[in-house]
């Protein structure tokens, strides 16, 4: 299950925690991706981009910005041009 919130998106297993992606506020419309995180016994199966889009899909519906400070996100968002124009230069 995927559980998004207003600064974490996560992936749960039976109640407990494998993958996350955190993301505070820097101000009222910005938001930074600063660390995301897969359990190593589910990394590979493409769940750090699921959670990855779900966020993106929420920072769209909130009409929020994003900067980037993990690689993963950094990353990603390189792949996904739908998503460029939430990207604070």
């Amino acid at each position: 299950m995927i559980k998004v919130e207003e600064n974490k998106t996560t992936y749960i297993i039976n109640n407990v925690v494998m993958g996350e992606v955190d993301y505070p506020y820097i101000n009222d419309n910005t938001v930074n991706i600063n660390h995301t995180f897969v359990d190593p016994s589910l990394r590979g199966q493409g769940i750090a981009g699921k959670l990855m889009t779900e966020v993106f899909k929420y920072l769209q519906e909130h009409n929020l910005k994003v900067v980037c400070t993990c690689p993963y996100a950094t990353s990603w968002l390189e792949q996904h041009p739908e998503y460029q124009r939430l990207k604070v230069d």
